[in-house]
């Protein structure tokens, strides 16, 4: 189950760690920026040279480097899109470039967004992976005609989003003067806005031009759900699974943000009127993953059913009031307090929210398999361990973003400080070895691309790294 989504501004405000920690003393915090400077390049220059392949990056790597892991093993000539991969480890060195001007920096920048140009498919976005080799077997249709096989381009947990994310903003940073990034990152945008429906939705996939349906308002099916109406291309559908929604937000204002056209902002409102339009009707006025284009909850994959759903229905709350922040229009806000009662209402004795409510019912839905089948079922004592079938309710926190989000309309949302940050970057410092790695050991628990690592085992982690570098990045610009 994706990490919930909650990297926009309206979230980050309310997870502000106010008040000093070690270090607080302007003395102390003098010696902990020349400590995180020192870490930082030890980190950034272990992890450019010896972790590296082509530019680009996958999820985790065995200690000695010899082995590499995305969604499955992964060969040298094999890096990773989707977050938090390639593009994720891009933004982590932006954000040292930004804070430190170090041109060594800005040229790891370069060097990630020549790596992703190497992987844009003719549909003008991204798959999950990329690769070099044009005999191997996970390449896709590339603009360079450098591979074969789909032309698939994906927003599914951020893949093209986030690519295109940090190649504006590195396009940016490069001052618009790369003519093949600059190229690149404005044909990805163009291509991401041809793929948005006439309703403002958007698909999980496109490789070509989309059908135009007429926008409408969701509402039940008449027939049986739970047996009927299956699509095949489901990943055609209007889709919010896999947080395609909120990462093509993020997207959509980083772009009016560096390049101040309004095509960009027009977009973002269309996906706040297709989330209007997606929210069912009383009495479960939430929001289910996939619509069809009749605007009835939609089969995904086996295993996810049409229904409300308690993961994306808070994602879109949140959505919703980033969206309303952006543009300060009040009809982004109508639809949250009849879905934040829905949601309280519908809580799990745990306190947690069900990731599937039967249409109708609101009975909390699961599912159980027996080899490769799953049969839906109301009992959740035999769940299978690769799907987040609960999630936690953030009711509450939503509760408190809607009554003060007006407040917060044209403000500046703060930063914080540097004694704020000092605990945590001395804990991160702390962490780093003398060779530059932040090193983790398994669990037994699957990590990120469902691997699992024998219990102890060490290894290394792209997410580990990107935190950690952006952290200490942070704490150098923060005041």
């Amino acid at each position: 189950m994706p990490k919930f989504c909650w990297g926009l501004m309206l979230w980050a405000t309310l997870c502000l760690v106010g008040g000093a920690g070690v270090g607080a003393q302007e003395g102390n915090l003098a010696g902990l920026r020349s400590e995180a400077r020192a870490g930082l390049q030890r980190a950034i220059a272990f992890y450019r040279t010896q972790v590296a392949t082509h530019g680009g990056y996958v999820y985790h790597y065995s200690l000695d480097l010899t082995r590499r892991w995305g969604e499955g093993e992964a060969t040298r000539d094999q890096i990773w899109v989707q977050p938090p991969g390639t593009p994720t480890v891009g933004l982590a060195y932006l954000a040292a470039y930004q804070a430190t001007q170090d041109d060594e920096y800005l040229a790891a920048v370069q060097e990630v967004a020549e790596a992703l140009l190497y992987g844009q498919l003719e549909s003008g976005g991204w798959s999950n992976c990329i690769d070099f080799d044009p005999q191997g077997q996970r390449t896709s249709r590339y603009r360079n005609g450098r591979g074969g096989g789909k032309n698939n381009s994906s927003l599914d947990d951020g893949q093209t989003q986030t690519a295109i994310r940090f190649l504006l903003r590195a396009d940016q940073a490069l001052r618009f003067e790369h003519a093949k990034i600059h190229e690149a990152t404005l044909l990805a945008l163009d291509s991401l806005l041809a793929a948005q429906y006439p309703c403002g939705a958007f698909p999980q996939v496109w490789s070509g031009p989309l059908p135009q349906p007429q926008p409408r308002a969701a509402s039940l099916p008449s027939y049986d759900s739970r047996t009927e109406g299956r699509v095949k291309e489901y990943w055609n559908l209007y889709t919010l699974n896999d947080n395609v929604a909120v990462f093509v937000a993020q997207t959509l204002r980083a772009a009016h943000a560096v390049y101040r056209q309004e095509k960009y902002l027009d977009a973002l409102k269309r996906l706040g009127d297709f989330l209007i339009l997606a929210q069912l009707p009383e009495p479960q006025p939430a929001w289910a993953q996939q619509y069809t284009f009749e605007m009835h909850p939609a089969w995904a994959r086996r295993f996810e059913p049409p229904a409300i759903s308690g993961f994306e229905s808070q994602e879109v709350i949140a959505l919703l009031m980033e969206i309303y922040l952006a543009t300060g229009q009040e009809k982004y806000l109508e639809p949250l307090p009849a879905a934040l009662a829905y949601l309280q209402r519908s809580t799990l004795a745990d306190g947690r929210l069900a990731r599937y409510y039967e249409l109708q019912t609101n009975r909390p839905l699961y599912m159980e398999r027996e080899g490769n089948e799953y049969h839906l079922t109301y009992k959740d004592d035999r769940l299978p361990d690769h799907y987040g079938w609960k999630t936690s309710s953030n009711v509450v926190q939503l509760r408190q973003a809607l009554a003060t989000v007006r407040s917060r309309y044209g403000q500046r949302e703060a930063e914080p400080s540097a004694a704020s940050l000092a605990e945590e970057v001395r804990a991160v410092l702390d962490d780093l070895d003398a060779q530059g790695r932040w090193i983790r050991y398994s669990n037994g628990q699957r990590l990120v691309g469902q691997l699992r690592l024998p219990e102890g085992e060490a290894y290394l982690s792209s997410a580990v790294f990107s935190e950690n570098v952006t952290t200490l990045a942070n704490f150098l610009q923060a005041e």
